[in-house]
């Protein structure tokens, strides 16, 4: 097995940093409405907390119907092409929510904007522009930057808010894309071909045995559950915040401080949970501290600094499930099929955040602020104990590996041969991409047999 270098080209370094920064600013314009929207809504025609919990959530439903046809249209009309459409679709959202003075026609921005659904476009440009031997670091960068949109929007989306008014998170949402648009065309690069991905790309013909395997359903479940407890919390902890004594202006700063504190308690778990190979309890201890959070929020226990211990808790909960979720979802799915499993994981995720809102604004106008956190930690207990009932997720990493010109087309005899190898679990050769696909246990993975399987005989010393 040939050694390439690991070290980033140029031509990487510029689409890896110029797709995080689009993906990220995307989801920090998405976000910066959570804190705030409930705040504001009274100065919205026709507001109510139904209407609000909808506006919250109403993008997860058209951007989970339309990620999958604009994946596959990017393999038809080109990455860049679809992505920039799905850039202005975006744009175009964000001005008609910043122009309403109503909640529909927030609402109406709010689906517009999940209509550029372009999540799908980005990672496969970024797998087009990426050798496989960084490509696994390369997508661990959009999901770190995935985070700090997140803990960003927290704070500059109340800041924005006080200062200009809600419209102002809009229009800023706005002048963003249009800069995100700069960079696609200016600093990406052209990308030197459009493959079909294996681990990043929808398969069909994967499709119903991923969604059939009890392990991988349960993944799916938990996103979908993880993002419906979020957005129908934010239907009600910006006013709990406001009742507890804490001006608007300054919730900016109050979430940037639980942010900050939940990502220092989250990170030396997930260190815990990749090191000690425990992942499993330590997900279901983050779904525990989520459920135990939302059963306080609800209760009279929430007030003061009990209300943002709780959020803390929670945020703590939320951040460790976002970095472990993928992690076990890469464990649990077969050779080649990452793609196809990380589609349907999510389109779970915006159904979640859609619904989410929705049962949110449900619960507030009908029962009241403390109905929405009792609801939603019903829910996650019942998610928890659906999760206690899954495997243990085995010890196992993906490897990509380039197939030599010399192995030829006859790639039947060296599948069998790879399936023999100690520690390879897991195998697909992908003969249009001359990659293998492998799922490896590294304990107990034999590297030099592997290695000498995959060089070509005339390189063998």
């Amino acid at each position: 097995m040939a050694k390439v270098s690991a070290l980033l080209l140029p031509s990487e370094r510029r689409a890896i940093s110029g797709l995080a920064g689009l993906y990220a600013s995307r989801m920090l314009g998405l976000f910066m409405v959570l804190p705030v929207l409930a705040l504001y809504a009274d100065g919205l025609a026709g507001a109510t907390p139904l209407l609000v919990g909808v506006a919250l959530g109403i993008y997860g439903l058209t951007q989970a119907c339309l990620q999958i046809p604009f994946g596959l249209m990017s393999d038809r009309f080109g990455r860049k092409r679809i992505i920039a459409i799905g850039l202005v679709l975006f744009a175009l959202g964000s001005t008609v929510a910043a122009l309403s003075d109503s909640i529909a026609g927030i609402i109406a921005g709010r689906a517009l904007q999940g209509c550029g659904a372009v999540a799908a476009a980005i990672m496969a440009l970024l797998a087009d522009q990426t050798r496989e031997q960084v490509r696994t670091a390369a997508m661990a960068t959009i999901g770190l930057s995935i985070g700090v949109a997140f803990a960003v929007a927290m704070a500059l989306g109340p800041w924005l808010a006080a200062e200009a008014g809600l419209s102002s998170v809009f229009w800023f949402t706005t002048g963003l894309t249009g800069v995100g648009l700069i960079v696609l065309w200016r600093w990406v690069p052209a990308a030197p071909r459009r493959v079909k991905h294996q681990d990043v790309g929808m398969d069909r013909r994967q499709l119903r045995s991923v969604i059939t395997r009890p392990d991988l359903w349960r993944i799916d479940l938990s996103i979908f559950a993880l993002h419906l407890v979020l957005m129908a919390s934010f239907v009600a902890v910006p006013l709990r915040l406001v009742d507890a004594g804490i001006d608007a202006s300054y919730h900016g700063l109050a979430y940037l401080a639980i942010m900050g504190g939940a990502f220092v308690l989250m990170v030396p778990l997930v260190i815990v949970a990749e090191k000690k190979h425990c992942i499993k309890p330590i997900c279901l201890l983050a779904i525990g501290t989520i459920t135990l959070s939302l059963a306080g929020l609800g209760l009279p226990l929430s007030h003061g600094t009990g209300l943002f211990a709780l959020l803390l808790a929670f945020f703590t909960g939320f951040n460790l499930l976002e970095a472990t979720l993928p992690s076990m979802l890469s464990k649990l799915a077969p050779a080649g099929a990452k793609g196809t499993a990380m589609g349907v994981y999510s389109t779970g995720q915006f159904l979640g955040a859609f619904l989410g809102g929705t049962l949110g604004g449900w619960l507030s106008h009908d029962f009241g602020l403390d109905a929405v956190f009792l609801g939603c930690a019903a829910l996650a207990l019942v998610w928890w104990v659906i999760m206690w009932s899954m495997p243990k997720p085995p010890p196992l990493s993906s490897e990509i590996v380039a197939l030599d010109d010399a192995h030829g087309d006859a790639l039947d005899p060296l599948l069998e041969r790879l399936a023999e190898v100690a520690g390879v679990e897991d195998v697909m050769l992908a003969p249009k991409e001359r990659l293998a696909y492998l799922k490896v246990n590294r304990q107990t993975l034999d590297e030099a047999a592997l290695s000498r399987l995959l060089t070509p005989p005339e390189q063998h010393s």
